[in-house]
């Protein structure tokens, strides 16, 4: 069922021990973001930006409540993202799962994103969420469901608890949009940005969405590229 959207924290919240606190990264930036290449499931890794911008993160993580574990996805860009959040925050349990992995582009992947447009552009609209990708990909429906039933059975492990959850901007975009169908993220996440769920008995709130006060504006957001599951 989705939630409601809300900027901050409900006036009255719920009992913490009905909710889990799931606060989900947008992994760091690859060679493959800088190029506007799309990545779907393909398997490049950080470049060097993207390593300081997971350090970045990290470290305002660890400076929030301590998470009781870090989810991830078992792609490259994700997991290490995720064990540089893990390690800032003293956190041992770190599962990696290909739940959390990015959408399935099927024959666009390694295919620049303007490419991908001129050839298929009835992939990139707001009204083909049943349209699977030729090629093995999936639709849109198919990747929310995906993430939207591992983060409930996550949710369900940690009531009360606060958990991280790395994965790629395709899949936190079909996260927010559950949580509130009105959520205008599409190709506004930006690598590292910062998305806060209260998640429990069916219910999702989204208090944050697309938060990257941790970045240097200057230095990771001028080039940045957003989801759209394209290059995330």
């Amino acid at each position: 069922m989705a939630g409601r959207a809300a900027t901050s924290p409900p006036a009255s919240p719920p009992p913490g021990e009905q909710f889990a606190e799931v606060v989900v990264v947008r992994h760091g930036e690859t060679s493959w973001n800088a190029s506007r290449t799309i990545q779907g499931q393909m398997d490049p890794e950080l470049n060097e930006t993207g390593r300081r911008q997971a350090l970045v993160v990290a470290r305002r993580l660890s400076r929030e409540a301590k998470p009781a574990a870090v989810y991830s996805s078992d792609l490259k860009r994700a997991a290490e993202t995720a064990q540089t959040i893990a390690t800032a925050c003293g956190v041992s349990s770190l599962v990696l799962d290909p739940a959390l992995r990015e959408r399935h582009m099927g024959d666009l992947h390694g295919v620049v994103f303007d490419d991908a447009v001129r050839r298929s552009p009835e992939i990139f609209s707001s009204y083909s969420r049943t349209h699977e990708i030729p090629g093995g990909g999936e639709s849109l429906d198919q990747l929310s469901k995906r993430c939207v039933s591992y983060l409930n059975t996550v949710a369900e492990k940690h009531k009360g608890e606060r958990v991280i959850v790395v994965t790629h901007g395709a899949s936190t975009e079909e996260l927010c949009i559950h949580a509130d169908p009105t959520s205008p993220v599409r190709g506004k996440l930006y690598n590292t940005s910062i998305c806060v769920f209260r998640i429990g008995g069916g219910e999702w709130i989204l208090e944050k969405a697309g938060d990257v006060g941790h970045l240097d504006q200057g230095e990771f957001l001028e080039d940045a590229f957003g989801g759209d599951g394209v290059s995330a």
